[in-house]
């Protein structure tokens, strides 16, 4: 009936680091602001419907290297408490060891491996999720938005967005597959505060 999904991503990912376009002094590390962050699992029950769950509560820190973006880098963690599908028995369901098993697995994370710069603002970063226990590769699909003072705390962000597909199985987590999509759909949006320059 309902499906995982994966933090982490991420998701991230949540997942997201490097970034293309020139912003602020090169290897600038800087802490994803959980309140302006969304991951994003989108999937399918039993071809009738489309749901989706969120999973909040996102820490960690990214680097940005404007000259040279393969040197950026990204870590991110999604506690699965954290886990919410808008609807309170579906996220219960969510976070039972039909699914995530929460208890036994608190949290994702997703980490970088690599970074690819292809043009006009947009990034592949590559990464291993881990997740439900098990670690497979992730690549993530990324859009910088924007990399300026923040016209409110004036502090440097960054922000970006983020796709990729999963598939829940490949990480032990086939309940009711393939009524339930195998296919998991992340989207992230994030912000990120600029913390120090990165050593």
């Amino acid at each position: 009936m309902h499906k995982r999904f994966p933090a982490a991503a991420v998701l991230a990912a949540s997942l997201f680091a490097a970034f293309t376009a020139p912003a602020f002094a090169e290897g600038v590390a800087y802490r994803i602001d959980p309140g302006h962050t969304v991951v994003l699992a989108t999937w399918n029950h039993f071809g009738y419907s489309n749901p989706s769950a969120n999973f909040g509560g996102a820490s960690g820190t990214l680097v940005y290297d404007a000259a040279a973006p393969e040197k950026s880098s990204v870590e991110v963690v999604l506690p699965m408490s954290g886990l919410d599908a808008f609807v309170p028995k579906l996220t219960e369901h969510l976070r039972s060891p039909d699914f995530f098993d929460a208890e036994k697995y608190p949290q994702a994370s997703f980490r970088s491996t690599s970074v690819k710069a292809l043009g006009e603002g947009r990034l592949e970063v590559a990464g291993t999720l881990d997740l439900h226990g098990v670690q497979k590769p992730v690549v993530l699909d990324v859009k910088l938005n924007k990399a300026a003072p923040h016209p409110m705390s004036k502090a440097d962000v960054i922000g970006f967005d983020a796709t990729t597909t999963i598939r829940r199985s490949e990480f032990g987590i086939d309940k009711y597959v393939p009524m339930v999509g195998d296919e998991v759909a992340l989207r992230i949006t994030t912000e990120a505060g600029a913390e120090k320059k990165a050593k």
